[in-house]
């Protein structure tokens, strides 16, 4: 599990440890906020495993040229490293807002920053989504090109001008929001949605002496339950929403596969977190282009 100021968006696009530190807050993050939960993107130099070839350009000061150009943080969180020695220099996370956006609607459209001072990860861009009513965080899937930028040359350029191709690809990203708000939903066809939601969250499970399958510890009606009346509807979107919280907020009853009562887990594993983001972003997609096409 990891540790936030409040509730935490698992929203990456790499892998991170599952005791990953976290900071969200409602208003842009200062220095000394990011420093005390994600200290290496501070990191004075690059890690001694790193080559002459390898460029250095600390985080901070990206992120200091892309606030120059409008960019504000608003959330940051780093994972942590078994190796010794490593963990100032370790993959961190920034996820940032521009203030020439009109806030508008009931989400934010946010660019994600991931970066690391060992080699594990270039200089990483994706699009993101937050949505306010449940401060949840979406990872968009297959709408915005990832945009990886490795540590040779004019990193800081290139990483502002990513930035600002990523912003220029959030009108498509509000055209599938809005397509997906506008689809009514058949109650048989939101359980398949969260049928298949339940396949991606808890996946084939399988008994090793009957050659069977356990069943999930909830069920898909589970999943579709709405924890808020904002989430009450019956389009694509409020079905996406309701199924998606409760695969990453977990806390339903459930049963075990022996029969004893439990509570799902939330899933803390940030790495985990973006797997199963982007793939309910891409099952939903892909029901609103067959429902489209029928």
């Amino acid at each position: 599990m990891y540790s936030t100021t409040t509730l935490a968006t698992p929203a990456l696009a790499t892998r991170f440890a599952s005791n990953a530190r976290v900071m969200r807050g409602d208003q842009p993050l200062s220095e000394d906020q990011m420093r005390a939960a994600a200290p290496s993107i501070f990191a004075e130099g690059k890690h001694a495993s790193r080559s002459e070839r390898y460029t250095y350009i600390p985080t901070i000061d990206v992120l200091r040229g892309l606030r120059k150009e409008g960019f504000e943080p608003f959330m940051v969180a780093q994972g942590a490293s078994r190796i010794e020695g490593k963990a100032a220099f370790t993959k961190h996370m920034i996820r940032m807002r521009h203030a020439g956006q009109v806030q508008t609607r009931p989400e934010a459209n946010e660019i994600i920053l991931i970066n690391s001072h060992d080699g594990a990860s270039s200089y990483q861009m994706l699009a993101g989504m937050f949505r306010f009513v449940c401060c949840n965080g979406l990872v968009v899937g297959e709408v915005v090109e990832d945009i990886r930028i490795p540590h040779k040359g004019n990193i800081q350029g290139e990483v502002i001008e990513g930035a600002f191709r990523v912003l220029d690809e959030f009108e498509a990203v509000e055209q599938q929001t809005e397509a997906m708000k506008a689809l009514p939903l058949e109650p048989r066809e939101e359980i398949a949605f969260a049928t298949a939601a339940l396949a991606l969250r808890f996946g084939e499970r399988p008994v090793e002496e009957t050659g069977g399958h356990r069943p999930a510890p909830v069920t898909a009606e589970q999943l579709n339950e709405a924890r808020r009346v904002d989430d009450i509807g019956h389009n694509l979107w409020t079905t996406f929403q309701r199924v998606q919280e409760n695969v990453m907020r977990g806390g339903q009853p459930g049963r075990s596969v022996q029969g004893r009562r439990l509570q799902t887990r939330p899933v803390g594993s940030i790495d985990r977190g973006v797997s199963l983001n982007r793939a309910l972003w891409m099952l939903a997609e892909e029901m609103r282009q067959i429902k489209a096409a029928s």
